[in-house]
C-alpha cells in the first residue's frame, strides 16, 4: 500500500518494523566503499510531509499492526528537528502502538542537533539510531571519503546516549584493506571503548559494483584481506575490546564467520571461536562463497 522508491534498505534486525521512507537516498552518499545510494532515482532528497502523513495514516487505516518502525533511507536524521518531531507526533496520533522508532545516523547530522531537541526525539519514541561508523581510524576515514573522524564519532554517541537514545554501531571488517588491517582493527577498538555503545556489528566489505572507487581511494592499493586475514583482522578487534555491557554481532549475510555474544563477558568465548577460524578452518562452520550476500 505504501509506494517506496527502490531499492529500500534496512539494518537486519529491522525486518519486523514498518519502513516509513521520510527521505530518499542518502544526504552525504560520498563514501567510495557504498553503492547503496548510487542509482538515478536515489537522488538525496526530503520527502514531502503530506506524503509521509498519507503513509501513515494508510497503514493505520488498514488495521496493521506496528510497533516499530524505521525511519528510511540512508539518513532520516539530516532532516531539521522540526520536521523529525511533526512526523514522530504524527506516528503517536496513528499509531499509538508503536514502542519503538529507529534511524540509521550520520555522526555530522547531530551537529545542529541541540541535546535538548535529541531528548524530545527520545521522548517521542526515537530511541535507537544505527550509527555507520565504519572505522575508529582516522587515515582509513580519509581514504574512503566518511567525511567523518575518530572525534566526530565519538561526539556523536557521546550526545547520543546523554539523550538516552541507544546507539547500535557498525564497523567494516577488511575496510583498510591489507595495507591497514591492524590500525583500522585496533582504532575502531579504541572507539568503541570510549564509547560503550549498546550495540556493535560487524560486516564484511562488499563491493557487488566494482572495485573502482575503493581502489581510487587507495591510490590503486586496495587490496581486501581473504578469509584468513579478515580472522586475523577481527582477532585483532576483539583483544582491543573493552566493552562492559554491549551486545555484539557478526551475524550479517556478508560474514564469513558468525559470532554473537555480549561484551565483555564472552570475549574469551568469541575470541576462541576466531582462533578456531584462523588454526582449524576445516573444523569451524564457515560460510561458503555461495552463502554469503549483501
Amino acid at each position: 500500500m505504501l509506494n517506496y522508491i527502490e531499492p529500500v534498505f534496512r539494518p537486519p534486525s529491522e525486518w519486523k518494523s514498518l519502513i516509513l521512507q521520510v527521505t530518499n537516498g542518502c544526504s552525504w552518499n560520498k563514501c567510495s566503499f557504498c553503492d547503496m545510494y548510487t542509482a538515478p532515482q536515489k537522488r538525496f532528497r526530503a520527502q514531502k510531509l503530506d506524503k509521509v502523513a498519507d503513509d501513515i495514516k494508510a497503514v493505520a487505516s488498514r488495521g496493521v499492526s506496528v510497533s516499530r518502525i524505521f525511519l528510511a533511507d540512508g539518513d532520516a536524521m539530516s532532516l531539521p528537528f522540526s520536521r523529525l518531531e511533526e512526523i514522530c507526533l504524527l506516528i503517536r496520533e496513528h499509531l499509538p502502538q508503536v514502542t519503538r522508532i529507529s534511524s540509521y545516523c550520520l555522526p555530522r547530522n547531530l551537529k545542529n542537533k541541540s541535546p535538548e531537541q535529541l531528548l524530545r526525539l527520545r521522548e517521542l519514541g526515537l530511541s535507537l539510531f544505527y550509527i555507520g561508523c565504519e572505522s575508529g581510524d582516522d587515515e582509513v576515514l580519509k581514504r574512503i571519503e566518511k567525511g567523518e573522524t575518530y572525534a566526530s564519532s565519538l561526539e556523536a554517541l557521546n550526545k547520543i546516549k546523554a539523550a538516552g537514545i541507544k546507539s547500535s554501531v557498525m564497523i567494516l571488517n577488511g575496510l583498510g584493506g591489507t595495507a591497514l588491517s591492524d590500525q583500522h582493527a585496533i582504532n575502531s577498538a579504541r572507539l568503541m571503548n570510549a564509547a560503550q555503545p549498546e550495540f556493535l556489528s560487524t560486516l564484511v566489505v562488499t563491493l557487488p559494483l566494482g572495485t573502482q572507487r575503493m581502489d581510487k581511494s587507495y591510490d590503486g592499493l586496495f587490496q581486501l584481506p581473504d578469509p584468513m586475514g579478515l580472522f586475523s583482522e577481527m582477532q585483532t578487534l576483539l583483544q582491543h575490546l573493552e566493552l562492559n555491557k554491549t551486545i555484539f554481532r557478526s551475524d550479517h549475510a556478508s560474514n564469513y564467520l558468525v559470532l554473537k555474544g555480549i561484551l565483555g563477558k564472552d570475549k574469551s568465548s568469541l575470541l576462541a571461536q576466531v582462533e578456531s577460524a584462523i588454526n582449524r578452518p576445516k573444523e569451524t562452520l564457515l560460510r561458503q562463497e555461495w552463502q554469503r550476500g549483501l
